[in-house]
């Protein structure tokens, strides 16, 4: 039962849409969420295939709980915060995730793990980190490891993995750099292939070459695709 609250009126965040799914990435596939998209990133990925930014809508924390309100959570695993990049509305968030919390709800955050100070603020109301580690070859951007560094050494001592989407431009030397953050935090890797629509931009046997290289240095590494995707489902 969600309990009601007082909130600042002052504190908005712009969100594209509230809707129940199945997550598909990562180790919690399966498992039925409560997705709310926050729009806007800090980051313009390649390969990104996520409409965070048409027909957003400005919510108070008031409005916010109005909404979860209308789903059974009986039947929800978590909570995702996702994007976009939901620590860019991190003040809205000090606000809200106390009363998600209060009322026993699982919080899990994705999130590209570039705003480390924004992480800090929140990291005690979360109970999954969902962080990614940008490629350069991959996303068409400078590599982004030094704040990758910073952003999970504050992750230490909660629940944390690291998802990493590649394609054939993927190089030995992003995979030693990925193996060095992995060992200095203990970080399960999910390795997934970048996709076009429905289908792997790599071959099957590309895939596993690159998980090999993975786990020939590292042994805490999956190689997991979108499944949603082949779901149909977002």
């Amino acid at each position: 039962m969600i309990e009601e609250e007082t909130f600042k009126a002052d504190n908005t965040a712009k969100i594209k849409e509230v809707f129940a799914s199945i997550q598909g990435e990562g180790p919690y596939i399966g498992a039925k969420q409560l997705f709310i998209r926050f729009c806007n990133c800090n980051l313009r990925c390649h390969y990104c295939d996520t409409d965070f930014e048409g027909d957003c809508e400005e919510y108070t924390p008031e409005k916010l709980m109005e909404v979860i309100k209308q789903f059974d959570l009986r039947t929800i695993y978590s909570i995702s915060l996702t994007g976009g990049e939901p620590l860019l509305s991190v003040d809205f968030l000090c606000n809200i995730l106390p009363i998600l919390k209060e009322n026993n709800l699982k919080i899990y955050l994705e999130t590209n793990a570039t705003l480390p100070d924004e992480l800090r603020r929140v990291i005690d109301y979360i109970d999954v980190v969902a962080a990614d580690i940008k490629l350069e070859s991959a996303t068409g951007m400078m590599n982004s490891f030094d704040r990758h560094d910073e952003f999970f050494s504050i992750c230490k001592g909660h629940e944390c993995f690291a998802k990493i989407v590649f394609d054939d431009n993927i190089t030995d030397e992003e995979i030693n750099k990925c193996i060095e953050l992995a060992n200095k935090y203990d970080l399960l890797l999910i390795l997934q292939p970048k996709m076009v629509e429905e289908q792997m931009s790599v071959t099957s046997v590309f895939a596993v070459t690159v998980l090999d290289k993975f786990l020939k240095k590292y042994n805490k590494v999956r190689l997991i695709p979108q499944v949603h995707k082949f779901l149909s489902v977002r």
